[in-house]
């Protein structure tokens, strides 16, 4: 076998290493027996929320040095205790929740999550474990907050959480201004203290919490005559287990013998217990300052944060960056005279085109819960979650990476490939000794703008529940409502990230370029003849 063909082997299969490694060694297509897989946002208190320790009987989050505690968690502890099952938080964003059952990554969903009639095709529910009532939260400084009927948001600007039965029911409140549903309470409470919307619909126990830690919002709720008119399952909220399982009927037994007395006090200590609800002075007795007392209690979390974004931006990056010159490297190379051969490399040439083209056409956040639930649900594959965020990384920097490298390539002058192949040297010798050197120098700006770039679209990754920087954000916001104070610190650590590694990447720059002069050979000489 010559050099050139074991060069192209080699190629490919580094390639399809690099796309097949996560899922064949951290497949694990079912929950360990004696587990109870619970997945939730741990960012809806006081149903559930994310804390740093285990107080109030709170409990750690899979994969993560954070536990979970509220109401839902409570009510799973007591589910997993009599089906004699350990129970595992698995921290979910709202949208994945279903995906995460359907697919296996999880075995129930206790969220706070109604048994919509839409729902109840995809998922089966248990009996309710908790009954509630639709309010509006809005501010306390405008007209609204003396609503004493749905009537009297007639043109508010009123949204709810997307893929809840609350954004459906808007529509009965005449002339509103119905706004785009939002993705999580955290969004939606941002937008009412800016003013972008006038209310948003939620269930009481949540109007309750964001009422009592945040005094320029208000609650309003309704009687029977003058409020949403809903169905019960609308307001009730049970646990959601895949079709056809036949735990739901233990789950069912075991919900029957928790009296609604007892759920009543669970959801009213939950209120009592949440991060929101701690005291905000300072042992001293002075009033703590609203940006250190969010370090205080969710700085490991933003450390935590910090580390996996920087981990998926590096890795991800250099990963990318190797695949990129791979497929560089490929498409220059000569079209063989053997028929079979040039064959094949259209053929593959035509893979790495559709490649490109798909991860370059797709946005990652897609791209992320196609692969990380799509093959779950198509394999039987429980990809590991962390794994599976540098997999969509790297090949996504890769699609990107290819082209710059493409262009390095073409960068280079025509004229030193002839020279080099007039002096005898292949074309593996010609890449290596005089064009990549090159290119890897042409590409470096470039490289460093993916690298800014992927610190930042690692936020995408929370639709798959990574634990990167925004993620943690998110839930601590969600936990504390302090959503501008809480942003403004994740926006000053991307800040930080961005700017540390476009300074570092400076300086390798300027090491590549070698000194902005130098002394040449024959001026040495004249002044050494000068000085004879």
């Amino acid at each position: 076998m010559n050099r050139r063909n074991f060069s192209v082997i080699a190629f490919i299969a580094l390639f399809i290493s690099l796309f097949a490694a996560p899922l064949v060694s951290h497949a694990d297509e079912k929950t360990p027996e004696g587990e109870l897989r619970v997945g939730m946002e741990a960012g809806y208190a006081p149903f559930n929320w994310t804390q740093n320790n285990d107080r109030n009987g709170a409990v750690q989050i899979q994969g993560d040095k954070s536990y979970a505690g509220g109401y839902d968690v409570q009510m799973a502890k007591k589910i997993a205790e009599k089906m004699n099952r350990k129970l595992v938080i698995v921290k979910t964003e709202w949208d994945g929740l279903l995906p995460a059952l359907q697919s296996g990554k999880i075995d129930a969903i206790i969220a706070g999550m109604s048994p919509t009639a839409e729902r109840s095709k995809e998922i089966d529910f248990s009996d309710p474990y908790y009954e509630s009532q639709l309010v509006i939260v809005t501010r306390k400084d405008t007209k609204y907050a003396k609503a004493t009927s749905i009537k009297d948001f007639s043109g508010a600007k009123v949204t709810a959480q997307l893929s809840t039965f609350h954004y459906d029911v808007i529509s009965q409140i005449p002339g509103v201004n119905k706004q785009q549903a939002m993705d999580n309470f955290p969004a939606m409470r941002v937008a009412l203290e800016s003013g972008t919307i006038d209310g948003y619909v939620s269930e009481r126990p949540e109007g309750v919490t964001a009422e009592s830690v945040n005094s320029d919002l208000k609650m309003v709720e309704f009687d029977d005559a003058n409020g949403f008119q809903t169905n019960p399952e609308d307001v009730q909220v049970s646990v959601g287990m895949r079709k056809g399982d036949s735990d739901v009927a233990q789950v069912n037994q075991i919900l029957a013998g928790i009296s609604k007395e007892e759920r009543v006090k669970i959801m009213d200590q939950a209120i009592k217990d949440q991060p929101a609800s701690d005291e905000t002075q300072s042992s001293s007795g002075k009033k703590e300052n609203v940006f250190v007392r969010i370090l205080r209690q969710n700085g490991m979390m933003f450390l935590r944060g910090t580390g996996v974004t920087l981990m998926l931006a590096i890795i991800g990056t250099t990963v990318g960056t190797l695949i990129g010159l791979l497929v560089g490297v490929f498409r220059t190379l000569p079209v063989s005279d053997n028929s079979a051969k040039r064959g094949f490399q259209k053929f593959f040439g035509w893979i790495l085109n559709a490649y490109i083209e798909i991860f370059r056409g797709t946005p990652m956040i897609v791209q992320s819960a196609v692969i990380y639930y799509g093959i779950a649900m198509a394999f039987g594959i429980d990809l590991n979650r962390t794994l599976a965020a540098l997999f969509i990384v790297s090949i996504n920097t890769g699609a990107y990476m290819s082209e710059i490298v493409r262009g390095g390539i073409f960068a280079v002058d025509l004229g030193q490939f002839e020279a080099a192949h007039a002096i005898g040297m292949t074309h593996g010798q010609t890449m290596r000794k005089v064009v990549l050197p090159q290119v890897l120098r042409n590409i470096l700006p470039a490289t460093g703008n993916e690298l800014v770039i992927n610190i930042k679209d690692t936020s995408v990754l929370s639709i798959i529940s990574v634990s990167e920087l925004f993620f943690q954000g998110k839930s601590a916001a969600g936990t504390n409502y302090l959503f501008f104070q809480t942003y403004f610190i994740i926006c000053v650590i991307y800040f930080i990230l961005t700017f540390t590694a476009t300074r570092i990447l400076r300086v390798v720059e300027k090491k590549m370029d070698g000194p902005s002069a130098y002394v040449r050979l024959d001026d040495v000489d004249v002044a050494i003849g000068e000085d004879k």
